[in-house]
């Protein structure tokens, strides 16, 4: 197999003027206003085009696509909560099976599953490791709202430290979510595969990019997109992208990928503005108090020079 590297030699980035015009993801879809997820799923199914092949996690948009009339205009399959990167890794293994056997042609088209926060990194994680490990040709995109949208607001293991959700509601002893965000990329980055990234909807032609490499490049890719939720975060649902662009410039959710096992930043924060700024956009964390700010200040800015060693040591040209 190629590596990464090589795969991406002839690589034709989208420009703001070759933004594709299919639209695999359509109208007919039951969203939220505002809502982030469906904006980044439809930008990354753009990217794919319409020669995708969905394997769809049950969540948010699962739900939101299918219960009329459905929004996908490719080949889509809804399965558990848990199971969607081995239902892709059999998608690939039966096709696979089929073209060797001269039962189908090869056509070139791309498996991508999509699922959820709660579906990767709590109740699919197991499935999702052994896929990654055993190098199947699909890519994997994360949508993460940050907790079991819907469902109920429930929290999950990509909750961040301190938000108010149904089963982490804060109070005289609770803070809200007690532990502190799982870092899925590093997680999906540790399997050693070909392509990690992480995107957000308000860079929407550096997400789209992020996904054309993932879906260009053989063997697995994990994407993680910063996923908006005005129902679930209690914010306005026109402040979205505005969200979505200060967790990036909060250095929150840092913009990177990973190819190849070498980490390059996508998105340098030079003058990076307060996480009280990002947080005080979401009334999930309305209740917080100075120290816990500062806590996760702290904690922000570790996580931020923990990457930058990262980049330095695996890209020493950066």
């Amino acid at each position: 197999m190629i590596s990464a590297a090589e795969a991406l030699q002839d690589f034709k980035k989208i420009t703001p003027k070759t933004i594709p015009l299919v639209e695999p993801f359509s109208k007919g879809h039951r969203a939220c206003q505002g809502c982030g997820e469906v904006l980044a799923l439809r930008l990354a199914a753009k990217a794919v085009g319409m020669d995708m092949i969905a394997v769809s996690a049950t969540g948010c948009m699962e739900i939101i696509s299918s219960s009329y009339q459905t929004a996908w205009e490719t080949p889509w399959i809804h399965v558990a909560f848990e199971n969607a990167a081995a239902v892709a890794s059999g998608v690939e293994a039966g096709r696979k099976a089929l073209i060797r056997k001269g039962r189908i042609k090869d056509n070139g088209s791309k498996i991508v599953a999509f699922a959820g926060d709660g579906a990767t990194a709590d109740i699919g994680l197991q499935a999702l490791s052994g896929a990654l490990e055993r190098g199947h040709d699909f890519t994997y995109i994360c949508l993460d709202n940050e907790a079991y949208m819907n469902t109920g607001i429930q929290r999950s293991s990509s909750t961040p430290f301190g938000a108010m959700t149904t089963t982490s509601p804060p109070g005289k002893i609770s803070k809200g979510q007690m532990t502190w965000k799982k870092n899925m990329p590093m997680i999906a980055a540790a399997h050693n595969i070909p392509y990690v990234a992480t995107a957000s909807p308000a860079w929407h032609v550096d997400l789209m990019n992020k996904v054309k490499k993932a879906v260009t490049i053989p063997g697995p890719a994990y994407i993680h997109i910063y996923s908006p939720c005005p129902t679930g975060w209690r914010c306005p649902p026109e402040t979205s992208i505005e969200t979505a662009r200060k967790v990036v410039q909060s250095k929150v959710f840092p913009l990177f990928e990973v190819i190849d096992g070498q980490f390059i930043l996508t998105r340098d924060i030079k003058k990076p503005i307060p996480v009280e700024e990002y947080l005080k956009t979401q009334r999930r964390f309305s209740h917080l108090g100075p120290e816990d700010i500062a806590y996760i200040q702290k904690r922000v800015d570790a996580d931020w020079d923990r990457l930058l060693k990262l980049v330095q040591a695996t890209n020493p040209e950066a």
